[in-house]
């Protein structure tokens, strides 16, 4: 099985189509986030998903990285964006996955949960019985400053195996990758798919993308055999 790669904290069209000519599967469009790189404004966010249905249809997933937790709260902010995928990237109150069904019944649910320690992985499986994908990432949403994510930082790997042997829905691995770990990652944690931002930019440059950097993750990633 190939594995599926995110690239995160896309900023433009043009952003975009660097990472669809590198081979990724989705592009993530940073929100309103309360810290973390790459977000962009509504508008912004539209745009380019507007911009990328035009040119590939739905085949690549317009992912909203939203912070909002309330059912109608996200519900709204996928209506407002246009998109096809909604990555909620903090716990969400009760009820909020059948708010989003019943009002997006076409839209992908990706629930991130933060790796802090064990208590990951029951998150994951009780997440895992509402959504379509998981994503884990380097989140630390109990400390004083919560972060949700765009931390550049690893988290437990082992954890995360344990993740994806115990839930029945696909698995992307974010945190900390990029063209030098993102093989042994994989291999340790055996994931559906992998999610990059930091890793490939420049943040002394105000986090631009840099060509050569993506390219040398996704020549990383078509490097690691296929499994069955």
């Amino acid at each position: 099985m190939t594995v599926h790669f995110k690239v995160c904290c896309i900023r433009s069209a043009g952003e975009a189509e660097l990472a669809i000519a590198a081979g990724a599967a989705a592009v993530g469009l940073v929100g309103e986030m309360p810290n973390g790189p790459g977000q962009i404004s509504d508008d912004e966010i539209r745009d380019i998903a507007a911009t990328i249905r035009r040119r590939y249809g739905e085949k690549i997933w317009t992912t909203l990285l939203t912070s909002r937790t309330e059912g109608d709260a996200i519900t709204d902010h996928i209506a407002e964006t246009g998109v096809n995928t909604v990555q909620i990237v903090d716990a969400p109150a009760a009820g909020a996955y059948a708010a989003i069904r019943k009002a997006h019944e076409r839209v992908r649910l990706i629930q991130v949960i933060h790796v802090e320690d064990t208590g990951a992985v029951d998150a994951a499986k009780h997440a895992a019985q509402s959504v379509d994908v998981i994503l884990l990432d380097s989140g630390k949403p109990s400390t004083a400053a919560r972060t949700l994510g765009g931390t550049g930082e690893t988290h437990d790997w082992a954890i995360s195996r344990q993740i994806i042997e115990a839930v029945p829905i696909p698995v992307f691995l974010a945190g900390g990758l990029g063209p030098d770990n993102v093989a042994a990652a994989v291999a340790a944690v055996r994931p559906y798919g992998v999610d990059i931002c930091s890793g490939i930019r420049d943040k002394a440059d105000a986090y631009q993308l840099v060509p050569e950097k993506l390219e040398a993750f996704a020549a990383a990633l078509r490097q690691i055999e296929p499994r069955e």
